[in-house]
């Protein structure tokens, strides 16, 4: 079974920033937000989180 997360997805300045909101301590920052999505899928990865997609 694939779990769906909402990514928070914000623009600071040069930076993207992210964070998944059902996982605590899932955030990230990147160059662009392409990047950004990228590394909050591989980081829940990381954390043991086997979910399919995020949404923004």
């Amino acid at each position: 079974m694939q779990n769906t997360y909402t990514a928070v997805v914000k623009k600071d300045g040069d930076w993207w920033i992210g964070w998944i909101e059902e996982v605590p301590g899932v955030n990230c920052q990147e160059r662009t937000k392409d990047e950004l999505m990228e590394t909050l899928k591989v980081t829940l990865k990381e954390a043991g989180i086997h979910g399919g997609g995020t949404r923004t």
